[in-house]
């Protein structure tokens, strides 16, 4: 396997390992304790946004297995594009990844959205509040990005 490619891998990776610790913090009180955490404190946000970048590294590292470079400005719809251009569309993929990347790329944007819109309104609303909210998602997240990766692994044979 191309040096790249397994450097693209072993960060989707690391992104994983990232999100599920950052969930396990959010929910195990000793671990909250352990890092001086309050315990109404949550990551559920950080978990999605995570998720995501497992995903966008993943696709990268199998854009690579073509020869298919993606780089600023615009690298993550380049990528996106990309990875449904030449996997999905021809068949090479089932949709079913795609439509996963397309939801785990919704939930980070609509999350930066949320964030930006709401900001003003943080006082109002207690950690307990927004981390229901965002825990069924970032599930979710990290569910379809360990998915993801599973499937991009066995193609390019990592």
């Amino acid at each position: 396997m191309d040096s790249q490619v397994e450097i693209y891998i072993r960060r989707a990776n690391n992104e994983i390992l990232a999100a599920e610790s950052l969930k396990r913090l959010s929910e195990e009180t000793k671990s909250k304790e352990d890092f001086g955490i309050p315990q109404d404190t949550t990551f559920y946000s950080s978990v999605i946004s995570h998720s995501y970048y497992a995903i966008f590294y993943a696709a990268k590292a199998i854009l690579l297995i073509k020869n298919i470079k993606t780089a600023s400005p615009n690298i993550h719809k380049m990528t996106y594009d990309l990875f449904d251009k030449t996997f999905v569309k021809t068949g090479v993929l089932d949709k079913k990844l795609l439509q996963i990347y397309t939801d785990i790329v919704i939930k980070a944007s609509d999350l930066l959205e949320i964030f930006k819109d709401e900001k003003w309104k943080r006082g109002n609303f207690t950690y307990q509040v927004i981390a229901q909210a965002n825990k069924n998602p970032a599930e979710d997240s990290l569910n379809n990005a360990k998915l993801f990766i599973a499937h991009i692994s066995k193609v390019i044979g990592d």
